[in-house]
């Protein structure tokens, strides 16, 4: 008996497969369905996109605009016709060494109320991943009340319980009737302490929900082998981390350095002789209290620029380092 020919076996599958001719795929159904995947990603954005413009784009082009003119009461009544100054403001804020003085307080303060926030808020998430149940949702329900006091609420507070005459942290501590608000040190340490209490339970809950989401197979091998807690935190978490640390330090950046409420209310609208001044309450006096509103509004921009350099600087730096954002 014969082997079949290579020739016979190649004519087979060409009947079989009709004729060797390629099979076209068939068409996907759902014509609808096929177009709408190509759809460019931005169109799905568009309308917050929309809503960002109105709430942010427009505010921030009118606040440039009005730094470029002059803009005071005068102006505002119709009194006196407005007049383009161009970078008029501009020249005269930056020839002011109260503007100095006044942003050095401010860059000084918001860092150490960045730091000390984050220092705080990473050790009490750390301390949740170590605690029972009971413990744990105390100290939660009691950050996340200090998280959704309002901060004018908060001020009040904490201007009570600093009080020289009523205060019962003097009486604790036994210092009579020390003013904390009198010195400028004092009050910028009071105001950072209310600052840290608002704003520290943010970096709790989001520095620990990303320990969660940790495997806990590597924080059991790092304990195995003999690393402390302090250890696993620099050496283990932190990296791990490192994304959801820069979310919270770009926040904490952005509110600390635009505190408003906090220093305003507890340092009764800037401190003595304007010792306690930070850049939007500086702001807020030339802008409303001198009627200045075209300087005011330099200094807000300033201070937009301050802030989205800060940010556009240390994502860079991230980035250098190989890390994905």
């Amino acid at each position: 008996m014969t082997a079949p020919s290579s020739s016979g076996v190649l004519e087979r599958r060409r009947v079989r497969g009709g004729g060797g001719l390629p099979r076209s795929s068939p068409r996907p159904r759902g014509g609808r369905r096929a177009r709408g995947q190509k759809a460019p990603p931005w169109l799905y954005l568009a309308p917050a996109l929309v809503v960002l413009g109105g709430l942010l784009v427009y505010p921030v082009y009118q606040l440039g605009l009005i730094s470029f003119f002059e803009y005071t009461q005068a102006q505002v009544s119709g009194g006196e016709p407005t007049t383009f100054q161009g970078f008029g403001n501009y020249a005269e804020l930056f020839s002011d060494s109260q503007f100095w003085q006044v942003l050095l307080a401010t860059v000084v303060f918001a860092a150490a109320c960045v730091v000390s926030t984050l220092a705080v808020g990473c050790a009490l998430a750390v301390l949740l991943t170590r605690v029972r149940a009971v413990p744990r949702l105390a100290l939660m329900l009691a950050a996340l009340g200090a998280w959704a006091t309002p901060a004018i609420t908060g001020s009040t507070v904490w201007l009570f319980l600093f009080d020289p005459d009523f205060g019962p942290v003097n009486r604790m501590l036994g210092l009579g009737e020390y003013s904390w608000t009198y010195g400028r040190v004092s009050a910028f340490f009071l105001v950072l302490l209310e600052v840290v209490w608002c704003s520290f339970p943010f970096v709790m809950v989001t520095v620990y929900a990303g320990i969660r989401a940790v495997p806990s197979e590597v924080l059991e091998a790092a304990s195995l082998d003999g690393a402390s807690q302090w250890r696993i935190w620099r050496s283990v978490l932190a990296p791990m981390l490192r994304p959801i640390l820069v979310v919270v330090t770009i926040q904490s950046v952005i509110w600390d350095f635009k505190v408003f409420t906090q220093i305003y209310v507890m340092t009764n609208g800037g401190g003595i002789a304007g010792q306690n001044l930070v850049l939007n309450v500086y702001a807020y006096q030339k802008a409303f209290a001198s009627s200045q509103y075209s300087l005011g509004s330099a200094i807000g921009v300033v201070m937009l620029v301050i802030l989205l350099a800060v940010t556009l600087v240390y994502l860079r730096l991230l980035r250098r380092q190989g890390e994905e954002l």
